[in-house]
């Protein structure tokens, strides 16, 4: 067995320490790796963090290393977060330079010595292009001419008030609460009606969930004039859920006007650029929406004040029309009625003597149809005093004559009453038949078996009836 010549753990760790600085002999990498298990001990101003590089097929880890930043690292994560915006965490892209150290402990490591803002920026930014390119490319209802967007939402024009208002917002946001605050608490003191529609608005995992309450806005079929989506201030990161193209999508097309206040500064959102107003925070959302009231009311007044004016002026103008016209009337009237005086005095006295002789002739008129009226009832009288005389005499005249032959006429009545009396009839061969003691001429009336009275001129006779048949009535017609 051969002789075994152990070395303390610390000794071997001295080795690869010599090894790696005489290797890396103090060079800095730069190095495009994900952020994961990230801590920050802020009372060390410590980062301690892994570098991992992902299989872009698979997304399998294909290589992972410890890094730290302490010192001057840590001040450019801090100048990181701030000109980004977005907090140095996990799963996040960087660009970083880094130096390669090994400590007997805490074994191999990166230190960072600065990290690149724009390159997460312009990752970032090349994912939401891509968005913006695919937006145009798949809806029609979405257009870009030059730098600008058109979209159906932001071709629908606002109401002119804009008062009943859904609100799309998280539940803890402060900014949705300042939204509310300052429209309820506007100086002019205009109402307004919210329906709160509460979601999560950060995290481009929850974009499914925020979609559905657009969706749930559209399908309450209430008469908004507006829906806000409003969001407080974050990392740039916190707003990815706002380049996601099926939200993008759906605020485009949305027909109700959507106005965005999503609490970022610096770079536009997909969801405002497809929206139809963008305002950079919550409370500006709401100021521009009593701004827009406001206008329309100083419209509304201006429109008054120069209906007040038009009516002042038009009136003035008609006024003096009218005294012209007054003024005018009068002279006239005067001038008429001094030119028709003489005439009227004329024709009064030309009245006068015509109905004067009118008078006069009918007068006379009137005297001689007196005279008539005085002899011409004698002489009617007379006339019909032997008009009736006359009639008197005709009367004694045609009465013998008339009642001679009325007389003539009665006794030829009876003569034929005669001849058609019973008596005469049964003398001639006829006879009545009487049945049950009434006289009949119905053959009903006779049962076969019953008794019938027959009459004939001078002889009655009693029968029992045997038989009874049809009889034509032709013996005897003449």
């Amino acid at each position: 067995m051969p002789e075994i010549n152990p070395i303390r753990l610390s000794e071997l760790n001295a080795k690869i320490n010599n090894v790696i600085e005489t290797a890396f002999n103090s060079q800095s990498f730069w190095v495009i790796a994900d952020i994961t298990n990230h801590t920050f001990r802020p009372q060390k101003n410590y980062h301690n963090f892994e570098l991992v590089e992902k299989d872009p097929h698979s997304n399998n880890i294909i290589a992972k290393v410890s890094g730290k930043a302490w010192g001057n690292g840590t001040t450019r994560i801090k100048n990181f977060e701030q000109v980004t915006g977005q907090k140095f965490t996990n799963n996040i892209n960087v660009l970083v330079q880094v130096k390669v150290t090994f400590h007997s402990v805490y074994g191999l490591s990166l230190e960072v010595i600065e990290i690149d803002t724009n390159f997460t920026l312009g990752v970032l930014e090349q994912q939401r292009q891509a968005t913006l390119e695919k937006l145009v490319a798949e809806n029609d209802f979405i257009q870009k001419v030059g730098d600008s967007y058109f979209t159906r939402n932001n071709q629908l024009k606002l109401p002119s008030v804009i008062q009943h208002i859904a609100v799309i917002s998280s539940k803890t946001s402060a900014g949705g609460e300042d939204f509310k605050h300052t429209l309820q608490n506007n100086p002019f003191g205009y109402l307004f009606f919210i329906d709160d529609y509460y979601t999560v608005v950060q995290g481009e995992s929850n974009a499914e969930q925020f979609l559905s309450k657009l969706i749930e806005v559209f399908q309450s079929h209430k008469p908004y004039d507006a829906v806000i989506i409003t969001r407080g201030g974050g990392a740039q990161t916190d707003f990815l859920i706002f380049d996601n193209y099926n939200i993008g999508r759906a605020v485009a097309k949305f027909p109700i006007p959507i106005i965005t206040g999503i609490g970022h500064q610096k770079n536009e959102t997909i969801a405002d650029l497809m929206a139809h107003t963008q305002t950079k925070t919550p409370t500006k959302a709401a100021e521009f929406i009593i701004a827009h009231n406001k206008a329309f009311e100083d419209a509304i007044i201006s429109f008054q004040k120069t209906i007040l004016i038009k009516s002042q002026q038009l009136f003035s103008i008609h006024f003096q029309s009218l005294s012209a016209l007054n003024s005018t009337i009068v002279n006239n009237t005067r001038d008429i009625l001094n030119n028709y005086k003489d005439s009227l005095v004329q024709i009064n006295q030309v009245t006068i003597n015509t109905s004067k002789s009118i008078l006069f002739n009918k007068k006379n008129d009137l005297v001689s149809i007196s005279s008539q009226i005085l002899s011409k009832p004698k002489i009617i009288l007379y006339n019909r005093i032997n008009d009736i005389k006359n009639t008197i005499g005709n009367i004694k005249t045609f009465n013998s004559m008339y009642l001679k032959n009325q007389r003539g006429y009665l006794g030829h009545y009876v003569s034929i009453i005669k001849m058609m009396a019973p008596d005469n009839i049964l003398k001639k061969g006829f006879a009545i038949v009487k049945a049950n003691n009434k006289i009949t001429s119905n053959p009903d009336d006779i049962k076969v078996g019953s008794d019938i009275d027959i009459i004939l001129a001078e002889t009655q006779i009693k029968s029992t009836v045997k038989q009874k048949s049809k009889y034509d009535g032709t013996e005897f017609n003449l």
